[in-house]
């Protein structure tokens, strides 16, 4: 008997996890922390449904937040298994662990030092120390070359299997199946898109029982306008009015796609002259590992070269300080993505007010964040226990995401050889669910189930 223990990106897209249980072993696959709605980022206060001891292994289908950032926690719980994923997963895990916990602590620090808390004291969700001791834990695992892309298979107790393969949302993503007594279960994790601009197309899907399929853009379509000239087109215009175009984007991946586009356009001259900067520490380390890794994506080593010309890197919080400062045109891009925390919160403080400038998203934005209230025209957003005026044009581009559309997932789902017994739709929201839904039946025929939170599910 097999059951899914839906923990978390049900009817959300935060908070991935999920428990595999079985009658020998009980497996999490993926371990994220929530974002954006305070009822959701509360969950993360709260136990899980059993002691973080009794949890077997970890497999993560990759390395941002919110398929990663509790593992830190969940260590501070109890839990002291393996978590298994790709050399490149655990390489980018290091950097944004570290990271994560870091800003926990300056959190905390921060909203003790200036009283915007309830809570006395504040106290950050894990901490640095955790966050090393979560890393200890990992256990890349290793590859043999299909196709010239890596695939893995782990051992996990008797009868059970669980193999990784390449799902081209950021380096070293996978989606992860699991041989279960003849049975096999297919977790989708995040799906890239197959003419991504810097990652590889995901490897076509062949077989599923079950299906735990994401959802994050299961209502829309991306635009087949020309990013590029988007790009060069915002960039331009607020370069004419003497302005900054900052860029929240997400550290892993957005970034690394940004500064590829951007430094194309300034070569060819097809933007303003201006310059470039990434302030942000984890998107600088993480770009350093998309250049080292350049075997594992689209991009080669001299144009990787190129991008490391065409930018500054911001380390210092000096340099950071006087990046807020300055006045004259430029590009900013920082992070964090969805506005929820990082570098890019100072910045939005002091270039936000000003109309010359523009506030310009590349990515999704989660119900709840900063950057979904920016995107949806609110002119005041709270930033460190204050209210900032918000006078910057706001634009939303959304042909740069790295999750697959709807009709991108019914592509990779269309190779499967016969259809799943079941599909469970996750990580969307349910507007988007219910949509992504309604196409896969047309399309497919497939009566699919939508969990919710902490909703279990019995296979056989």
């Amino acid at each position: 008997m097999t059951r899914i223990h839906f923990w978390g990106a049900a009817e959300t897209v935060t908070g991935s996890k999920y428990l595999v249980e079985t009658k020998q072993k009980k497996i999490l696959v993926d371990c994220g922390m929530f974002q954006g709605l305070k009822a959701l980022r509360l969950r993360n206060w709260k136990s899980l449904p059993i002691p973080a001891a009794q949890i077997d292994a970890v497999v993560l289908t990759h390395a941002h937040i919110d398929h990663t950032g509790y593992l830190p926690r969940l260590v501070r719980e109890g839990f002291r298994g393996p978590v298994y994923c790709t050399r490149a997963t655990y390489q980018l895990a290091q950097i944004l662990l570290r990271d994560s916990a870091y800003l926990q602590e300056e959190d905390a620090r921060r909203a003790n030092r200036y009283g915007y808390t309830k809570h006395n004291p504040a106290e950050p969700l894990f901490d640095t120390e955790d966050a090393e001791r979560a890393l200890k834990l990992f256990k890349p695992v290793k590859f043999s070359a299909v196709d010239g892309e890596y695939s893995a298979k782990i051992k996990l107790g008797k009868g059970i299997r669980c193999g990784l393969a390449p799902a081209g949302h950021i380096l070293g993503a996978a989606w992860v199946t699991f041989e279960i007594d003849g049975k096999r279960l297919v977790f989708s994790g995040d799906i890239g898109r197959p003419n991504d601009v810097v990652m590889r197309a995901p490897r076509p899907l062949q077989h599923a029982d079950y299906l735990v399929l994401e959802s994050t853009y299961g209502d829309r379509q991306h635009p087949d306008a020309d990013i590029r000239e988007q790009l060069a087109e915002v960039i331009n215009r607020t370069a004419k009015r003497g302005g900054i175009v900052l860029i929240p984007a997400f550290a892993v991946g957005r970034s690394q796609a940004l500064m590829h586009l951007i430094a194309t356009l300034k070569e060819t001259r097809a933007i303003a002259q201006l310059p470039i900067f990434l302030n942000s520490p984890m998107a600088i380390n993480a770009s350093d590992l998309y250049a080292m890794r350049h075997d594992l994506h689209r991009l080669s080593a001299q144009q990787c070269q190129q991008v490391g010309d065409a930018v500054t890197y911001v380390q210092k919080a000096d340099d950071s300080r006087a990046l807020s400062a300055r006045r004259e045109p430029a590009i900013i891009i920082s992070a964090s993505g969805m506005v929820s925390g990082g570098r890019i919160l100072h910045h939005i403080k002091a270039l936000g007010p000003d109309p010359k400038n523009t506030i310009l998203f590349c990515g999704y934005q989660a119900a709840g964040t900063r950057g979904e209230a920016l995107i949806n025209g609110v002119e005041q957003v709270k930033i460190h226990g204050e209210y900032v005026p918000v006078k910057a044009e706001v634009v939303c581009l959304g042909g740069m995401s790295a999750h697959a559309d709807y009709v991108e997932l019914g592509d990779w789902v269309e190779t499967l050889k016969r259809a799943p017994e079941r599909v469970f739709l996750t990580h969307g929201e349910p507007d988007a669910q219910k949509v992504f839904s309604g196409y896969l039946k047309d399309r497919f025929g497939w009566e699919v189930e939508i969990p919710k939170l902490d909703e279990v599910v019995t296979l056989d």
